[in-house]
């Protein structure tokens, strides 16, 4: 459930910290004072558009800051599209596949701000993360509805959504999704095998050529470094022998050399201490000194005796050396890329040599493929079709509590042509229409369509074709309760949907909030005191003017002050008013 939610900056909020109750949150106040901006907000820090005009006057930089509680968080992140996760994740698998801090006391916190400029960032546990990474998550901890929303209801593949979340076939509908990616991949395979016969010969001549160039190299990864060090050793050996012969004529050679004048050194000394024991150490320090120079000079003749000047070996390495770089030119920034490249060349080329019984492969995995499709796809159409008329009795018996006494609501089904045809790929008519199970989409092999009647003796239609705002609102609201059970997703927002609704029917929406709010949090936005009185907690939406500033305050109402503004959102403060605003407390 959503605990906490903090705006700074945000229109005419300052900084407003919102507290939210479990069970159903009721949010009022006069038109105009604001309360969408608790929407907005929502919208915000769960990954949706920031609009910079919506910064406060004045101000640099707006946030919002959410805090969840995810205890008994049962839904799944579904994965963001780079990750190539084909099925959602638990929230702490997700948090920790992007790089994100675990949850601390079941307490997950979202932040998001942006700026006049343009700027934004956003944080999940502190983490700074993507918009992407943000608006996954937010999937799964809210679902929001507006009276913009209910549009949404028009659209077959959101009903079927709906459909296939009221029958638990989610996972149904996954599996079938994972197969046409499957096949997808096969056919993918199967085009680059298919060209013309001359693109087919020269894919062959580059791929042989690539192919035998990299290997004629014998590459080993990181050989570059080597044959350059070596190279430039060799480019100027004569140099480095005649710095290694002067520093060794200098130590030992010439008449002054280092190890003749330490010599001299240490006769002095050793003078020295039979005149006074306590020069000893300077002894000791100067045959150390002395061991360190013929050290020095061993190692210097080491180093003269390995120093090669020799113009074919500097050839060899030289040519060597360009081939490396003319092939990290052509295949790879390192020689590991090379080799790499290398590599995938000879397998392409081998499954071109192969090209006919590659095909032959692909074909039977395709058929395979194209029969468990088929298979699949039926089973969960004849799965949706025994779920169709449990949802339309408990969807109509829902309406009927909304006013609609004598209305219809009936899901329509048609099923794919191709889903139904194929079954092989053996004859050309066959292979025609599989052209058609590429392009199938994941969600199955056929079509679903909300219908509804809402007067007696009038045939069910598209509900896109015969629904007012009202109407909608009512079906949303009736889809929702019978849902309620099934849906993962804990925070529910219902912003005004209650518009074009009122008496009998106002109190039946309020009964049905509250039938939600028994198994997910609420948090709804009404005009409606029928609404907002079976809430669980109440708060009122009031603009203030401060230092001459207008400001959004939003607060919790105790019992007195609820009887206040529902008798004001029943017309006035009179005495009959207040009595029915008590009557529907109570």
């Amino acid at each position: 459930m959503l605990t906490t939610l903090r705006i700074k900056n945000l229109a005419l909020v300052s900084d407003l910290t919102l507290e939210l109750q479990p069970g159903c949150n009721a949010i009022t106040g006069e038109t105009g004072e604001c309360k969408s901006i608790i929407i907005g907000a929502l919208n915000l820090v769960l990954g949706g558009r920031a609009d910079r005009s919506l910064i406060r006057a004045g101000e640099e930089i707006c946030s919002v800051e959410a805090v969840f509680d995810v205890k008994n968080l049962r839904c799944s992140v579904r994965p963001v599209a780079e990750t190539g996760r084909a099925t959602g994740a638990t929230l702490p698998q997700f948090l920790e596949e992007n790089g994100l801090e675990p949850c601390e006391d079941d307490q997950l916190v979202v932040k998001r701000t942006f700026t006049g400029a343009g700027t934004n960032r956003q944080f999940v546990n502190g983490s700074a993360t993507t918009l992407a990474t943000l608006a996954a998550i937010g999937e799964c901890l809210v679902d929001m509805h507006g009276p913009q929303d209910h549009q949404s209801l028009l659209h077959p593949a959101k009903q079927l959504l709906i459909l296939d979340a009221f029958g638990g076939l989610e996972k149904t509908r996954e599996a079938f999704g994972e197969l046409i990616r499957r096949r997808a991949g096969l056919a993918d395979e199967k085009s680059a095998l298919i060209v013309d016969e001359n693109t087919y010969a020269r894919q062959l001549d580059l791929l042989r050529f690539q192919a035998q160039e990299i290997y004629a190299a014998r590459l080993q990864p990181g050989e570059d470094l080597a044959v350059e060090a070596e190279f430039e050793r060799s480019r100027n050996g004569a140099r480095l022998l005649q710095l290694s012969q002067a520093a060794i004529d200098a130590l030992s050679e010439s008449e002054n050399s280092l190890l003749t004048q330490s010599g001299v050194i240490g006769r002095l000394l050793a003078e020295l201490q039979r005149v006074d024991a306590a020069a000893a150490p300077l002894v000791a320090l100067h045959a150390q000194s002395g061991e360190v120079l013929r050290d020095l000079q061993a190692e210097l003749s080491r180093y003269a005796d390995r120093v090669d000047v020799d113009p074919a070996r500097l050839a060899e390495l030289e040519e060597r050396l360009n081939l490396l770089h003319s092939l990290k030119r052509k295949y790879g920034a390192t020689l590991a890329e090379v080799i790499a490249f290398g590599d995938d060349a000879k397998q392409k080329l081998s499954a071109l040599e192969s090209r006919d019984a590659e095909l032959a492969r692909i074909n039977a995995a395709l058929e395979k493929m194209d029969a468990e499709i088929v298979s699949a796809g039926r089973k969960l159409t004849a799965a949706r079709t025994k779920l169709i008329p449990l949802l339309a009795r408990a969807v109509s018996r829902q309406l009927e509590d909304l006013g609609f006494k004598q209305s219809k609501f009936d899901v329509g089904i048609k099923f794919d042509l191709v889903g139904n045809e194929v079954t092989s790929i053996k004859s050309k008519e066959n292979q025609s229409l599989l052209k058609s199970v590429h392009t199938l989409k994941q969600t199955g092999l056929d079509e679903i369509e909300f219908q509804f009647a809402p007067n007696p003796g009038e045939p069910a239609r598209p509900l896109r074709a015969i629904a007012s705002s009202g109407e909608m609102a009512r079906v949303m609201l009736a889809l929702k309760t019978v849902l309620a059970a099934e849906d993962d997703i804990p925070v529910l927002v219902f912003d005004e949907v209650d518009a074009n609704v009122g008496g009998e029917t106002a109190n039946a929406v309020g009964e049905k909030m509250r039938q939600i709010a028994a198994r997910r949090q609420v948090l709804c936005i009404t005009h409606l005191p029928q609404v907002a009185a079976p809430a669980d907690a109440h708060y009122v939406v009031t603009k203030q003017v401060r230092q001459g500033r207008t400001l959004s305050e939003i607060t919790l109402l105790d019992k007195k002050a609820r009887v206040t503004e529902l008798t004001r959102m029943l017309g006035g403060q009179s005495d009959a008013a207040r009595k029915h605003a008590e009557a529907l407390l109570r």
